[in-house]
């Protein structure tokens, strides 16, 4: 849970994101003593180096503390030092090690988020030990620092730990992580008496610090010199001229300790307890709602639809609640506002304690149908002018259209992190599957749309395991059917062949329950394209066949003609020429009848080829020099140039070198570039 940052006048840092460019960070007060002991950490000599051996891992530097007691602060203070005097030319990597209900992160995320800090994509579906290896894989060659922010335990941190002692690993955590070698933590409390008054007055001005000096002081004590705590009740002051230190001095004392937090913990409850007991009711359950923001994350339509007020409303109430402390902001043209994760819990503690269940669960349904419907907006923008699509956006509130693709596209990419923990807390809870099921559809078309289906595969990988969860927990064997196809397909492109083949025949088997013939059709065909890819090309050919016979039921001819084409390939890799000729003569009959003439030339370069590996190169020619046709009519140059190359090396093994050389010649001629005619030339002479 991200701690409050010791001060918040200028935009906060979204945990796991760098810090906005263009904006200064955050104004810092105290802790002298802790960065000077961690520095001093940094250099201590480890085991390896007394025993004489070079460190084989990254050196890690712990700091531990309560929530509130600002140990994200200070790592975020230490980590700019460090990077201003260059000792880690490659940058800091951050990532939070917890969500903000207190669920640990799961390491397959966390390495997930590293990587595409990186720059690198991890492959869809790979779990998180593949995923951790590439991260200290990447880092081999890096001199970067890697803050790990709210460790629950050595289990997470251990796997992102760089083995290179050229990177440094900052690690905040409630308490010590057992298991990591050479660790000593930096324990912090609250700030000293000096430095919590500077933070105070920082905020709401010397004057009223200096007309009552020891009752700021009695102050800080009551809020334990807890950053989070003192920082809510200057808010709290600031936004009240008239009233004094000693007057928030005395309501918190007032105020009655909640028993169930550890004692250490009640100063930060009171003060939040003052500050949310102080604001109008409006204000206050738009508040408490934000509890239910996904991964704390909110933004003005987030407020708007859980609270069910305007969005302007919310907005303006949003930057209230960041100028109490209450929230930080990222300070983007799109503003974005993340709950301090020390708050988190005690938000939440209020929610279910003041708001009634009936209440919680239709926000929930508010903010899930607005999230679509902006889903919906951010796709249809991209939609040409007049299109159906466009037409619908145009009928939606102004509130709920963008001006054009590149805003879309941009609040894609702030709101990524929480579009994608709604879909998943959504599918979790079980109770709202209609609006998951078309949360997530909505998600993955926007994706797809603004990043590409390869870009964004690791994320609809995600989504569609959402869509199969749901599937399978309301018996929807439709839906389940498609959702498996879809994995299938991300596993079979990134090599997972025999993953990908289960789930294919998953997938035959549930759309057979639903009596999808799509899905049955599509799932054969699949399922004899993983065989293909295993090479075991006389089961490759069976399902081919299997799902052939039922297109042909159909009347379905484009499915056909790919189909027989299929068939051909993979009798041809078996070396049964005879069945292969069949299959492409049968393919090229099909693509002629559906007028599609480049493919019918493409069918008939390779009945070609197969009569050449048959040893009948009279026969190859002719159909050679039919596919040319062909491919002439089709204006295919690049084909049509390596038939000519193909015609030129029958004429050769023919014996008629002049005729081959004239077909070289022209082919020379079709594509006009050397480089690309010699990889041609290459493709047409394979096997």
């Amino acid at each position: 849970m991200t701690d409050q940052a010791v001060d918040t006048s200028g935009p906060a840092e979204a945990a796991g994101t760098e810090e906005p460019s263009g904006t200064a960070p955050p104004q810092f007060f105290g802790r002298a003593r802790e960065l000077k002991a961690l520095r001093a950490d940094i250099e201590r000599a480890g085991l390896d180096t007394l025993a004489g051996r070079k460190a084989a891992r990254a050196r890690v530097l712990l700091i531990a503390g309560r929530p509130g007691s600002g140990r994200t602060a200070l790592a975020g203070e230490l980590a700019r030092g460090l990077l201003a005097e260059g000792d880690h030319p490659d940058g800091l990597l951050r990532v939070r090690l917890t969500e903000p209900g207190g669920a640990p992160v799961p390491t397959e995320r966390t390495a997930r988020e590293l990587l595409d800090r990186m720059g690198v994509t991890g492959p869809p579906g790979a779990d998180g030990d593949e995923l951790s290896g590439m991260v200290r894989e990447e880092l081999a060659g890096r001199r970067a620092l890697l803050l790990l922010d709210d460790a629950a335990d050595a289990e997470q941190v251990d796997p992102l730990l760089p083995d290179n002692p050229d990177c440094l690993v900052v690690a905040t955590s409630e308490g010590p992580l057992t298991g990591i070698p050479g660790v000593r933590p930096c324990t912090i409390g609250g700030l000293d008496a000096g430095s919590a008054v500077r933070l105070l007055a920082r905020t709401i001005g010397e004057v009223r610090i200096t007309v009552d000096p020891r009752t700021a002081e009695t102050l800080t004590e009551e809020c334990g010199g807890l950053p989070a705590a003192l920082v809510m009740v200057a808010g709290w002051l600031a936004a009240r001229p008239m009233a004094s230190v000693a007057d928030v001095t005395k309501q918190l004392r007032e105020l009655p300790d909640d028993t169930e937090q550890s004692t250490g913990s009640r100063p930060l409850a009171r003060a939040f307890r003052l500050v949310h007991d102080s604001l109008p009711p409006t204000a206050a359950r738009i508040l408490r709602l934000l509890a239910l923001a996904p991964a704390g994350l909110a933004d003005a339509h987030t407020a708007s639809a859980l609270a069910g007020c305007s969005v302007s409303a919310a907005q303006t109430t949003l930057d209230d609640f960041v100028a109490l402390g209450l929230l930080h902001t990222n300070g983007a043209d799109q503003p974005q506002y993340e709950v301090p994760g020390c708050l988190a819990p005690l938000l939440r503690a209020l929610l279910e304690a003041r708001d009634r269940p009936a209440e919680l669960q239709l926000a929930r349904a508010r903010m899930l149908e607005r999230t679509v419907r902006l889903l919906q907006s951010c796709r249809a923008v991209t939609e040409p002018e007049g299109s159906p699509a466009r037409r619908k956006l145009a009928g939606l509130p102004r509130s709920l259209r963008f001006p054009g693709p590149e805003a879309a596209a941009e609040w894609l990419r702030i709101r990524r992190p929480a579009l994608l923990a709604s879909a998943r807390i959504a599918v979790e809870d079980g109770e709202l599957d209609t609006l998951a099921r078309r949360l997530v559809a909505a998600l993955v078309r926007a994706l797809a749309v603004h990043q590409g289906t390869e870009a964004a595969a690791p994320e609809l990988y995600g989504l569609h395991g959402l869509v199969l969860a749901v599937a399978e927990r309301r018996e929807l064997p439709r839906e389940r059917a498609a959702a498996l196809l879809n994995l299938a397909d991300l596993d079979a492109r990134t090599g997972r062949t025999r993953e990908a083949l289960a789930r294919y025949r998953a997938a035959l088997d549930a759309g057979r329950a639903a009596k999808d013939p799509y899905a049955t059709g599509r799932a054969m065909e699949s399922v004899g394209g993983a065989y293909a890819e295993l090479g075991d090309f006389q089961r490759a050919s069976d399902w081919y066949g299997r799902a052939l016979a039922q297109r042909l039921t159909q009347g379905e001819r484009a499915d056909e003609a790919r189909l027989y084409g299929r068939l051909g390939a993979v009798h041809t890799y078996a070396g049964r020429y005879g069945e292969a000729l069949r299959n492409w003569r049968a393919a090229a009959a099909g693509y002629r009848r559906l007028g599609d003439v480049p493919a019918q030339a493409r069918a008939l370069s390779e009945a070609a080829r197969v009569q050449e590996y048959a040893g009948r190169p009279h026969e190859s020619l002719h159909t050679c020099q039919e596919a040319v046709e062909w491919a002439r009519r089709a204006g295919d140059v690049r084909l049509q140039a390596a038939l000519e190359l193909r015609l030129a090396d029958t004429l050769d093994r023919l014996g008629d070198p002049a005729a081959a050389k004239l077909h070289r010649g022209l082919a020379d001629r079709l594509l006009g570039q050397e480089g690309v005619t010699c990889e041609i030339r290459s493709t047409a002479t394979e096997k």
